[in-house]
């Protein structure tokens, strides 16, 4: 239907998951999008499958922790498209795991890092070029964890995808006159290779799978479509959300 024609998109975690799902259909929806994560080769790669299918892509690989990446991958989205109209901030770690009174200060500070601090900076620098152009739409990737469920052992993680949600609310305040709209998406288990990594054996994956309501874990392309739903103008009165993407793990008991 390409609901994003002529739309320029930022992607970071692009190499895999999500990330790399949601760029995939932002493309496909007629977005030209600038992808993002560590990993040169695999972005490469996704920018070929981009443009073997029709559309426009370009890689920009580097630390997300980094405000210089992020003021790049901005600079990169206009020196070649023009403008920058929606954000996916994505990328993300696990963090140190394991009982709370173990885990290091340097462990639990870099998780914090890569998943809060950067998405700060990513919007510090993407909200003043969709501001130029009458507005955009920026979307982080928070989840369930220390929101409406929590397990054991995953504190910073935990903290820092919570801290998401906070400043969503702040800037989608800070930044709706400007027709800034700004809103998390918090996914169940999705099948990727940080939930493989998590439950490595199958009884651990059944355990997961049982939790949800709908007794299966998201595939990343089901997660990227409530992506696109925030990009679009579809969402264009959605603001400061927190969106559960969670097959019901939030409200199952059984």
């Amino acid at each position: 239907m390409n609901r994003l024609n002529d739309k320029v998109a930022i992607v970071t975690g692009a190499s895999s998951g999500i990330g790399r799902a949601t760029a995939k259909l932002l493309a496909a929806e007629g977005a030209k999008v600038v992808v993002g994560a560590r990993r040169q080769a695999e972005l490469d790669a996704l920018v070929e499958e981009i443009e073997a299918a029709g559309g426009e892509a370009v890689a920009v690989a580097g630390d997300v922790r980094l405000e210089d990446y992020q003021k790049s991958l901005v600079a990169n989205a206009v020196a070649r498209y023009g403008k920058l109209d929606i954000a996916f901030n994505n990328a993300g770690t696990l963090g140190e795991a394991g009982p709370s009174t173990t885990v290091s200060e340097a462990g639990f500070a870099d998780t914090l890092a890569i998943n809060l601090t950067a998405s700060f900076l990513a919007a510090k620098h993407q909200i003043g070029e969709m501001a130029k152009d009458g507005g955009g739409s920026i979307i982080f990737t928070s989840t369930f964890v220390g929101y409406s469920f929590a397990f054991p052992g995953v504190a910073a993680y935990a903290a820092s995808k919570s801290g998401l949600i906070g400043l969503t609310q702040a800037l989608a305040a800070e930044f709706g006159p400007q027709n800034v709209r700004v809103n998390a998406i918090l996914p169940g288990a999705v099948d990727t290779d940080m939930y493989r990594g998590m439950n490595d054996t199958e009884v651990k994956q059944a355990f997961v799978t049982g939790l949800h309501a709908l007794k299966r874990v998201a595939t990343p392309e089901e997660v990227a479509r409530s992506v696109l739903y925030l990009a679009s103008d579809d969402a264009s009165f959605v603001t400061g959300t927190a969106s559960l993407v969670d097959g019901g793990i939030s409200i199952t008991r059984s």
